[in-house]
C-alpha cells in the first residue's frame, strides 16, 4: 500500500473489526489482555511507547499484538480513530493525498498494520513495496478490486524503485513452511480470527501463525518510516 501520512481522528464506526477497547478511554497503552495460548504476552511490555524501542530491532516477540500495534501507530503518527475515518491520509514521493476509506479498506488496513508489526517491514516507500509484495504473494482473496489495486500498486512501485528488496520480500512470503496438509500459510486477509483475538495474542504467536517464526523478512535493517512520521528523525 502507499505510504500513509498521519491520520486525524474522524469517526464513522466500522463495527465488525473495531477494537473493543477503542470505544472506552482511548488509553491504548494500558495493560495487555492475556494471550490465548502459550507464549503469553509480557505485561511489562504493554505500556512501552515508541520512543522506548529501537527501530533497529524487530518488535519483541513477548509483546502483546495490541501493544505492538500501538507502538507502530505512535511511530508513524497514526491513530486508532483513523481506522474509522471517511478518508485515509497517504503520501508518496513527498506528496500528500487522501484515499476513500471504504468499509473493506478500513477492514484491510487494520490487518495490513498487523502485517507490519509481524514482519518488521517499514512504512517508507521501500517498506510499503516490500509488504505489498509479501501480501500479494500470500494472497489477496477477499480484498475486493479497490483494495487489491492499492496493494498491486504498492508492489509495482516497490519493483520499480527498490527491486531487490521487493523481490526478496516476495520470496520470503513463499518460504514459509507447509502445514500437515501441505499448504503454506496465507496472510491475515484470510484469517477467521476476530480482530480482538489477534490483538490478544503475543507478537511471537502472531508470527508463528503467519509462518514467520524462523526468520523475519524485515529483520536486519532499521524500520523505515513514511515522510511525515513524527519518529522519522529518531
Amino acid at each position: 500500500m502507499p505510504e500513509r501520512a498521519s491520520r486525524p481522528p474522524l469517526g464513522e464506526t466500522d463495527a465488525p473489526l473495531r477494537d473493543a477497547s477503542d470505544s472506552s478511554s482511548r488509553n491504548h497503552h494500558s495493560s495487555a489482555p492475556p494471550a490465548l495460548t502459550a507464549g503469553r504476552p509480557d505485561p511489562t511490555l504493554g505500556a512501552m511507547d515508541a520512543a522506548a524501542l529501537s527501530r533497529d530491532e524487530p518488535l519483541p516477540a513477548s509483546m502483546s499484538v495490541r501493544a505492538a500495534r500501538d507502538v507502530y501507530l505512535a511511530e508513524n503518527g497514526f491513530t486508532v480513530e483513523g481506522y474509522d475515518a471517511t478518508w485515509t491520509d497517504a503520501s508518496a514521493f513527498g506528496l500528500r493525498f487522501r484515499v476513500p476509506n471504504t468499509a473493506r479498506h478500513a477492514w484491510a488496513i487494520r490487518l495490513h498494520d498487523l502485517h507490519h508489526v509481524a514482519t518488521g517491514f517499514g512504512t517508507d516507500l521501500a517498506g510499503e513495496g516490500e509488504i505489498s509484495a509479501w501480501e500479494l504473494r500470500r494472497g489477496l482473496r477477499g480484498l475486493g478490486p479497490y483494495v487489491a489495486a492499492i496493494v498491486l500498486t504498492g508492489a509495482a512501485g516497490g519493483l520499480l524503485l527498490h527491486p531487490l528488496r521487493t523481490l526478496r520480500a516476495w520470496r520470503a512470503a513463499a518460504a514459509a513452511p507447509r502445514d500437515d496438509a501441505g499448504a503454506r500459510p496465507g496472510c491475515l486477509f484470510q484469517t477467521r480470527r476476530p480482530y480482538d483475538e489477534l490483538l490478544g495474542m503475543s507478537v511471537g504467536e502472531l508470527r508463528r501463525e503467519l509462518g514467520l517464526a524462523a526468520r523475519l523478512p524485515g529483520a536486519g535493517r532499521r524500520r523505515g518510516l513514511h515522510a511525515y512520521a513524527p519518529a522519522r528523525g529518531g
